[in-house]
């Protein structure tokens, strides 16, 4: 435990940052509730909404259709991913001024070390006041801070004090149990509604209760990786660095059908363009991708995800294609399917593996010919535009 107090780390997390861009740029919107994300008239869902909106119970992921039920004169603005894009490099930015080591999360959030930084710009306390100063004076935009030993703690601690939070962790060993014992267990990283439901079966519903439960049992009812890992972060317990490194880790795309589809064919030439989107995405970026996922939503929102190994990597459409197909087909299309998404992960810089035996390697060369051929289509789309070239069965 000693060895993490000697840090500082900070989570800072942008206040509702799409809808607060939203209303900087149009400061006739400010003190209405701001809903970004699909228009009430189209299946879509909400990105984000400015905490106005938020009094009326929306939430981000939530229909637009309901949304609208929610808060009638809400205004429905559709995202601005460019400008969000701008801001976000803006306040990056800001984060670097004090500390080369930030880990952005996402676009409106990221870690920062600013251990080092105390010598410079004072104590933890401190920079995070520095930086919401900075941010607020160059964006015009408000941010929560979480200042902490480790990253689970400042991951929390922003979050307890929104919008415009300065929340300060206690450095004590002695003290973090107790500060964190009265949260509830939603707070705990990793814990989806399925292990929440499951802890609170058995009367686990603060991080307190976390801390004294009885491993074994605790083992029993989640595993004992999950079981070990949540009572050492129920304690306070983080040994993780910060990963400072910005290349992309996954590539997405999904799309929500207009009316939940029951045709398979239809389904199945959706999965297929978003397969292309991906693999072009992937092979811009310069990557390879070790694992493919297929995500389908039914009719009744119950989402599953479904993934396979790729072996070797690969970057091409036809693998892609083949893959995302394949994954669907064995999950079967047992009722309407609201959205379909496809995406690539672990991703890395080249699709080499050693010591191929004699059948790795005949694979190998399918592989690289089916790279050769999306680059010549990824070149074509270049120079006279995507429509110009297209898979035959779409036409």
């Amino acid at each position: 435990m000693v060895g993490i107090l000697q840090k500082t780390i900070l989570h800072i997390d942008m206040d509702a940052f799409f809808a607060a861009v939203e209303v900087h740029d149009h400061p006739e919107l400010k003190g209405l509730p701001v809903v970004i994300g699909s228009p009430p008239d189209k299946r879509g869902v909400v990105s984000t909404c400015s905490y106005e909106a938020r009094k009326f119970g929306i939430h981000s992921a939530m229909p637009s259709r309901t949304a609208f039920q929610r808060c009638p004169k809400a205004v429905f603005l559709p995202p601005n991913m460019k400008r969000y894009h701008e801001v976000s490099q803006q306040i990056m930015e800001i984060f670097r001024r004090f500390t080369p080591l930030v880990e952005p999360l996402s676009c409106d959030e990221a870690f920062l070390d600013v251990t080092g930084a105390r010598y410079l710009f004072g104590d933890g306390p401190t920079i995070a006041k520095k930086i919401k100063e900075a941010v607020k004076k160059e964006t015009g935009l408000t941010c929560s801070v979480g200042v902490a030993p480790n990253m689970f703690l400042a991951k929390i601690a922003s979050e307890l004090d929104k919008p415009d939070g300065l929340t300060l962790v206690p450095f004590s060993e002695k003290e973090i149990p107790a500060f964190l014992a009265p949260l509830p267990i939603k707070r705990m990283w990793g814990a989806g509604k399925k292990t929440q439901a499951i802890l609170e079966a058995h009367r686990i519903r603060t991080l307190g209760d976390l801390q004294t439960a009885d491993p074994a049992k605790l083992a029993a009812w989640i595993g004992e990786s999950s079981a070990a890992s949540f009572r050492r972060l129920a304690l306070g317990v983080d040994g993780r660095e910060l990963e400072t490194e910005s290349e992309e880790k996954s590539i997405s795309n999904e799309i929500t059908f207009d009316i939940d589809e029951r045709n398979a064919a239809v389904v199945e030439a959706a999965l297929l363009d978003l397969a292309d989107k991906v693999g072009g995405r992937l092979r811009c970026a310069g990557f390879y991708a070790t694992t493919a996922q297929i995500k389908v939503r039914w009719t009744d929102f119950s989402t599953i995800t479904r993934q396979r190994r790729l072996d070797p990597p690969c970057c091409d459409d036809i693998t892609l294609r083949e893959t995302a197909l394949e994954l669907l087909r064995k999950e079967g299309l047992h009722s309407p399917v609201r959205l379909i998404g496809f995406g690539v992960s672990n991703l890395r810089e080249t699709a080499d593996a050693p010591q191929l035996d004699l059948f790795q390697a005949l694979e190998k060369t399918t592989s690289t010919r089916r790279e050769q051929l999306s680059r010549v289509v990824d070149r074509i789309r270049e120079k006279f535009g995507r429509a110009s070239i297209q898979r035959g069965s779409k036409l």
